[in-house]
């Protein structure tokens, strides 16, 4: 029999941050999968997967089947079957483990719980990113490391704390305290991990039991196993009833492939080449009204701006008291060093980078090699997020 008879099916999920693809024989045999973070660019992401796939497998016959957050516009100019998401995953959990009673799959920007026994039943969050992936590498961030660091940081935690996952803003304003008060990020990583469970469990199962055989799916869920940990520990899970697939991160993309139905089929390198040559994507788009008219509008607003300047002078020839401020934020750290009369001696203004304390002390160190002989600091005042870190004890 020719290889262009073999009916192999292609599984494509396009996801909030990602691109997974899957080749899969008539018996359900994985025969290729791959996944990449595309960064806005799928088509370009989507056929470097699929050069892959011909690399290794060689020229054939696929009968596609796209699925995914972002997948229902590339598969209409396509002209590709779309199988909704939960779909997709039933498909493959009833290929793997039948047994699942749910799943729980996050994702870059969605999250998701699927109950199956009963009926199915979904939950989804898709449209905050709190609790999710892309939570996670900006909780990350603030800690100066990724989602992998995260991940080895957790490993060595001694307690837990309250954060909040439902928004990256509310949970900037619990972390960065704990980090100004000396909490290690150790604590803190499997914190946040520890807030994403709670988000995901009170926010979509609202109520809802999570019981039985628990299959984690998902990127985040695959690749960080602390996370999954703080799961497993909260939902006191044990032995058989922990469904976590070596494969798991790409249960969409085999999922659809097993979802397609034989009848639209394309040469891999023909797939490969109008990807290549890029489809045009037509959308409306309402664009604002400029701020600015014309160039003569933007140079008087600017003008009438800088009018407003803080009168600036010389520390280096400065005689007499002066007054520092400072203002240490959740993010960020201010000094002024004033004179008398309100003129600007000194200013300083940097990133924390996850310590304000030592970024205070640098700048103060500034100001000391800066400072004549004949003017000296009368007063000092600190105020934001770590003002008690600055402030006599």
């Amino acid at each position: 029999m020719k290889q262009t008879e073999l009916k192999h099916r292609l599984g494509i999920d396009i996801g909030s941050t990602t691109v997974k693809i899957a080749i899969i024989d008539e018996a359900n045999t994985v025969l290729f999968a791959d996944y990449e973070r595309h960064y806005a660019n799928i088509q370009e992401t989507l056929a470097a997967l699929l050069k892959k796939a011909y690399a290794k497998l060689g020229p054939m016959e696929l009968y596609p089947m796209i699925t995914g957050s972002g997948g229902l516009t590339l598969s209409r100019h396509l002209d590709i079957p779309f199988v909704q998401e939960v779909v997709s995953v039933a498909s493959s959990l009833q290929d793997y483990a039948p047994q699942t009673d749910v799943a729980i799959e996050l994702g870059g920007e969605d999250a998701k719980i699927i109950y199956f026994t009963g009926g199915i039943d979904q939950r989804m969050n898709g449209i905050c990113a709190g609790g999710t992936g892309s939570f996670i590498d900006q909780m990350a961030s603030l800690l100066q490391t990724d989602a992998t660091g995260l991940n080895e940081y957790a490993k060595n935690y001694k307690a837990i704390y309250p954060i909040a996952a439902r928004c990256g803003v509310f949970a900037k304003s619990d972390i960065q305290p704990l980090i100004n008060e000396g909490a290690t990020k150790e604590d803190l990583s499997a914190s946040i991990f520890q807030a994403v469970v709670n988000q995901t469990i009170s926010g979509l199962a609202c109520g809802k039991p999570i019981r039985g055989n628990v299959a984690f799916l998902g990127g985040p869920l695959h690749f960080l196993s602390e996370l999954r940990a703080a799961f497993i520990r909260t939902l006191n899970l044990d032995g058989p009833q922990i469904i976590a697939p070596d494969h798991s991160h790409l249960f969409a993309a085999i999922g659809a492939a097993m979802n397609s139905d034989g009848q639209a089929a394309i040469q891999l390198e023909n797939l490969i080449d109008r990807l290549s040559n890029g489809i045009k994507m037509e959308f409306e788009v309402k664009r604002m009204e400029p701020l600015f008219k014309s160039q003569a509008d933007y140079d008087a607003f600017t003008a009438r701006h800088q009018s407003h300047c803080v009168k600036k002078g010389d520390l280096s020839t400065y005689q007499g008291n002066c007054y520092l401020g400072i203002d240490a934020g959740s993010t960020t750290t201010k000094l002024a060093l004033v004179a008398e009369d309100g003129t600007l001696l000194y200013h300083f203004y940097s990133n924390n980078n996850g310590s304000p304390l030592a970024t205070a002390i640098r700048a103060i160190g500034e100001i000391h090699k800066l400072l004549p002989p004949g003017a000296k600091i009368a007063y000092s005042c600190s105020t934001g997020y770590g003002e008690a870190l600055l402030s006599p004890r």
